[in-house]
This record gives C-alpha cells, structure tokens and sequence, in this order.
C-alpha cells in the first residue's frame, strides 16, 4: 500500500475509496505499519517543529520555544498516543457497531477509524506556525469520510450512519484531546 496515495483518495474521492478499501484484507497490523506509522508523523514532527525550532510570540517576552529535551520527548509521547488512539477508537467502532445496526468486525471497524482519522493527521501540518493552529479544524472533515464509510465497512443502516458517525467522532476528539492534554501536563509542550 502506497500511504500517500490512499490518502489523497480517501480525501478526494472517499466514496470510491471505501469500496477499494471493503475489498482489502483487514490486517490491523499491516495497516498500522503501512498507513498509521507513517500518517501520526505528521502532526509530531510539525509540532515539534512549531514549539521548539520556530516558538511562539509572547507579548513582552519574545519569542518563546520549548526545550528541546521537552519538545523531542513530547512529541514521541504523542505520537505513541496518537497511535494507541486510533487503536482504541476502532475497538470502540467494533463495540458500537450492534446499537446502530451494524456488524462487528475489528478488522473493518480498524481500517474505518484509521483511513477517517486522516484529514486530522494531515491537518497537523498547521501546527507548525502558531498562528495557523486553527486551521487543524479542518481534520474534522474525517467526520465526513467516516460517514460515508460506515455503511460500507461496518454495514450499519444509511438512517442509523449519521448518529453513528456522530457518537464516533465525539469520542475521537475526547481520545484527541486526552492525549493533547497528557502531553501539556507531562512535557508542557501543545499537544496534538
């Protein structure tokens, strides 16, 4: 698998994407070594980039940087929890899938959380200056990919996708934030 161009499809075309990806085998392991190892970069290597090399302005200070210790330490700890997230966030696909009519299966429900989760690691590319920070909103158009994916993949009802996609991506941006916030209070760097 080319990670780069599954993940220009899966924002350009996430329809046909889906169909593509419903037809692969499932193997967690390969996709978290192939997609997700690759993609959680993203976000790590451009905050680390923001907080310790380019710094933030603060009015009377200056120009503020994290230690570099703090700032490598932070974003590796990120990282790792930034993949466990998205481990954690297909179990809990997996698990709901029956409330909302749909059927468990780890593997679907892995490829569904990583493939959504996207637009929110290439999205961390904004992390780099702290002005443009707000722009990683735009890591919400995962809600939409997940959406779309979640009749295919999980084969949850089109009536019931809506609602399912919503409880998913409340509980992405709770795992998100988690983790943004354990990384502020061990390494006092900006998570995530």
């Amino acid at each position: 698998m080319n990670a780069a161009l599954r993940a220009k499809a899966i924002l350009v075309e996430p329809l046909a994407e889906w169909v593509k990806i419903e037809q692969e085998t499932g193997d967690p392991a390969y996709v978290l070594s192939h997609y997700v190892v690759l993609l959680a970069l993203v976000p790590a290597v451009f905050s680390f980039a923001g907080v310790c090399l380019i710094g933030v302005v603060v009015p009377g200070a200056g120009t503020v940087r994290a230690p570099l210790f703090d700032g490598l330490f932070g974003a590796i700890f990120g990282y790792v929890l930034t993949c466990a997230s998205v481990l954690l966030l297909g179990l809990i696909v997996d698990l709901a899938a029956p409330l909302f009519g749909g059927r468990r299966d780890f593997d679907s429900a892995f490829k569904l959380a990583v493939y959504s989760f996207t637009p929110v690691w290439l999205a961390g590319i904004f992390l780099l200056l702290p002005g443009l920070r707000f722009l990683t909103l735009t890591g919400f158009y995962g809600a939409y990919i997940l959406w779309r994916g979640l009749p295919r993949l999980m084969k949850s009802p089109e009536r019931k996708s809506q609602t399912f996609a919503g409880m998913i991506v409340v509980c992405a941006f709770a795992l998100t934030y988690a983790a943004a916030v354990m990384q502020r209070i061990v390494f006092g760097t900006p998570g995530l």
